[in-house]
């Protein structure tokens, strides 16, 4: 197995062509964010456009109009209930990610088949929180995965998709065997994240702590993969998602040096500083 290093960020994170605009560094299109969790998606797309991501729209209840653009002006906002514009988002974007406070309700489940019937062989789609749920639960659900799917459970939502206990995930054949059914990448997050990528090889991270066991630090991790795949698109994918994730537990290890608990909102105001801090060494 690889150990994820901290070269693997000046291999990602390059210097931005003088000769772009915002389009050149990825349309994501961010969706969750239901009545009662609404700061899930506002993490993530806080996330994907701190990490640098050229367009990132939110769709989600509207209830979370208010909030999204008082904390994320950058951002553009789509009801999720108007599936028209919806999925004409979702057909223009480079990556969607899919799941953080989307809820587990009949709404939610709706929205993630209808967004897996959509996706393209030239997007990516990172399926996060409770659409993992949503997915463990339909039947032969490897078979409704599109190409280039990146699945990002924690442990429980392992367990429910792939049947393997928790006690038992540190076995990597069992995982690879579940994994290679899907086609699909997944980042297993837990202490020390392995990725298990669709040639066959994995990745495991050795930085980050328990400082980072706090709400919202997977849907912030879903941002900030999506931005690096939204504007790295000259790096293989491995490689990309294997920065996203490194580059995450390295901002919170930096910020916990000074701090007990490392807050999702305090690795994402860090984030641009940190990647251009990548640029100049």
């Amino acid at each position: 197995m690889k150990l994820i290093k901290p070269d693997i960020l000046k291999q990602v994170v390059k210097v931005r062509p003088a000769n772009s605009y915002k389009g050149t560094f990825g349309r994501i299109v961010t969706i969750g964010g239901n009545l009662n969790y609404g700061g899930a998606i506002i993490m993530t797309t806080s996330a994907a456009v701190h990490a640098g991501a050229g367009l990132v729209t939110c769709a989600c209840n509207s209830a979370n109009l208010t909030a999204l653009h008082t904390i994320v002006p950058e951002a553009m906002f789509l009801d999720y209930k108007n599936r028209p514009s919806l999925l004409n988002a979702v057909q223009s974007a480079d990556v969607i990610v899919i799941g953080p406070g989307l809820g587990n309700d009949s709404l939610a489940s709706d929205l993630l088949l209808q967004v897996l019937s959509q996706i393209t062989g030239k997007q990516q789609l990172i399926i996060d929180g409770s659409a993992l749920t949503i997915l463990s639960q339909q039947e032969n659900w490897p078979k409704l995965l599109p190409q280039q799917t990146i699945l990002t459970p924690h442990q429980m939502e392992w367990q429910r998709l792939s049947g393997i206990r928790i006690a038992d995930q540190n076995d990597l054949e069992q995982n690879l065997h579940v994994q290679q059914q899907t086609g699909a990448t997944i980042v297993l997050k837990k202490n020390g994240t392995v990725i298990y990528h669709p040639d066959q090889t994995t990745a495991k991270l050795t930085i980050g702590g328990p400082y980072m066991a706090t709400g919202g630090m997977g849907d912030t991790l879903a941002g900030i993969i999506a931005a690096f795949l939204g504007q790295f698109k000259n790096s293989p994918t491995k490689l990309v998602i294997e920065a996203a994730v490194y580059c995450h537990s390295a901002v919170a290890q930096q910020l916990a040096e000074n701090n007990y608990v490392v807050l999702p909102t305090s690795i994402i105001a860090a984030l641009p500083q940190f990647m251009q801090k990548v640029v100049n060494s």
